[in-house]
């Protein structure tokens, strides 16, 4: 068992030392860290609803909700408080413990801040955790959000800060650093992680991971999310990610976080079952659940509920659940498939 300290002071040779160790003493690394932080027969459910779909102002390369690119993508604007609540009813109903909101947003505007504070109160009374996207937060959004009682909230890194300029233009690293800032500032918890298969070099993986390590205080959940590619942005064509990198990525973000819950996100519909369980071994426990990632193909909802029950793990139960009712959800989990239309990327 290796009870890890947590460090901040993570540098790029330290990184490029653990990504390059040969991958079965990787893995042990990492697993045996997992094992020491986690139940490692546990997996977190959570599911992601858009809010608001399409039409953002930011031009991330990657977004096919970004305004600045042709794709398929519908418009859809915000949706009523009841339609959210509904859907996190059926989304704890399939096993979730964690419900996330995002919206297509540079930052959300004081207008809608009602709004969006009461989806987070009447999504918390059904017993689920919170967390949003929302883009950026100025400190008095996030003392908002938080007075609502919003558990956690989503703001990605992306990628190094050496690479983001090729990704991001309208929005610069520090801002985004910035919004992680005023969010810990007024005592909410992080989810923040980033996207390999971005055309990025091996370098750029160890500066994101190690970005997010050494911020003042780790991420509690670190989403790793592998490049869904969408015809009309600009990242289309980029060549794919090796997927032995992707594990790497997964199993040195465990070792540098060994507390944190690092999120297997998009990207799950490209990889098959014994990818996904090498990921869960490498140290990821925590997952996206339902047939969309905002606007991404993902895998099944029972697809899902079955390689968990395959490999003997289980959902990760909430305190406040009963027994009853924990048995209650998985079994229909299990039984049936989520509702399509719900789900929407990372």
């Amino acid at each position: 068992m290796e009870f890890a300290a947590v460090r901040h002071d993570w540098t790029h040779k330290e990184v490029k030392a653990l990504f390059e160790m040969p991958f079965n003493d990787l893995l042990f690394k990492a697993a045996s860290v997992h094992r020491a932080n986690f139940n490692p027969n546990e997996v977190q459910i959570s599911t992601l609803l858009s809010i608001k779909t399409g039409a953002c102002p930011e031009d991330c390369k990657y977004c096919p909700q970004s305004g600045h690119y042709k794709t398929d993508l519908e418009r859809e604007r915000l949706l009523e408080v009841e339609k959210v609540v509904e859907q996190a009813r059926l989304a704890k109903q399939k096993g979730a413990t964690r419900f996330c909101m995002g919206a297509a947003w540079s930052d959300p505007k004081d207008r809608d801040m009602p709004y969006i504070s009461q989806m987070v109160k009447e999504v918390k009374e059904l017993g689920l955790e919170t967390c949003m996207t929302l883009g950026m937060l100025d400190n008095q959004k996030a003392h908002a959000l938080r007075d609502a009682g919003l558990d956690y909230y989503n703001h990605n890194l992306d990628t190094s800060p050496e690479y983001y300029e090729q990704i991001i233009t309208t929005r610069t690293f520090q801002d985004r650093l910035d919004t992680i800032g005023n969010v810990r500032d007024a005592g909410m918890k992080v989810c923040s992680g980033g996207i390999v298969g971005m055309g990025e070099q091996a370098a750029d993986r160890f500066g994101l991971l190690m970005q997010l390590a050494n911020l003042p205080q780790q991420p509690e959940s670190v989403p790793i999310n592998m490049l869904v590619k969408v015809k009309g942005t600009p990242l289309e064509n980029v060549d794919d990610l090796d997927h032995f990198e992707f594990i790497r990525t997964i199993a040195t973000a465990r070792i540098m976080m060994p507390h944190s819950y690092v999120r297997l996100s998009a990207g799950r519909n490209a990889m098959n079952e014994q990818m996904q369980s090498m990921c869960f071994f490498a140290g990821a426990n925590s997952i996206f659940y339902g047939d969309k990632l905002l606007t991404t193909e993902n895998p099944e909802a029972d697809a899902d509920m079955n390689l968990i029950k395959k490999l003997g793990m289980n959902p990760e139960k909430r305190h406040d659940y009963s027994d009853e009712a924990y048995e209650a959800s998985l079994s229909s989990a299990v039984a049936d498939k989520a509702t399509s239309e719900m789900f929407y990327e990372a």
